[in-house]
């Protein structure tokens, strides 16, 4: 029987699982020291409203993404929000657990006053556009970017 999903901000403690967790996002992806995760960790928090969202079962985490809450002077001034970082691990996908934490990071961003929620995704797997889209995500911005690393592979 599977254990009931438990949504919450990350705390120090999670830096270890989140850092086995992103393995599933990106296998192989290089791996911040103790210290880094730290030290990243403590500055994303600087940003109020920013946050990792984790979603846990029988104690383990198994689903997140980050949320950034970006100041703005357009909008009257009201903040919008990135996500990234979206990941469930693989034996835990299908369950509708990545939903909630994306509707959990939502949330959040609706607290601290933004008024948008945005994501991007390199994938163009029909598959993973469909679960972004059922998360009520709208594919209706056209999204450029230039990387200093090669993107990695879909």
């Amino acid at each position: 029987m599977l254990g009931e999903l438990i949504i919450r901000d990350a705390v120090t403690a999670d830096l270890q699982a989140l850092q086995s967790l992103y393995q599933h996002l990106s296998t192989g992806d290089a791996v911040c020291s103790p210290d880094e995760a730290e030290r990243i960790f403590a500055r994303l928090l600087l940003y109020p409203g920013s946050t990792i969202v984790v979603g846990e079962v029988d104690s383990r985490i198994v689903t997140t993404c980050t949320l950034v809450v970006i100041p703005n002077l357009t909008r009257g001034g009201k903040s919008y929000g990135l996500i990234e970082n979206v990941v469930t691990n693989a034996d835990w996908r299908g369950f509708g657990f990545g939903r909630q934490v994306l509707s959990a990071a939502t949330e959040r961003a609706w607290a601290a006053g933004c008024y948008k929620v945005m994501l991007m995704t390199g994938s163009t797997k029909p598959q993973t556009l469909a679960f972004y889209e059922r998360a009520g995500f709208a594919q209706s911005k056209t999204g450029f970017q230039i990387r200093r690393h090669p993107v990695r592979p879909d």
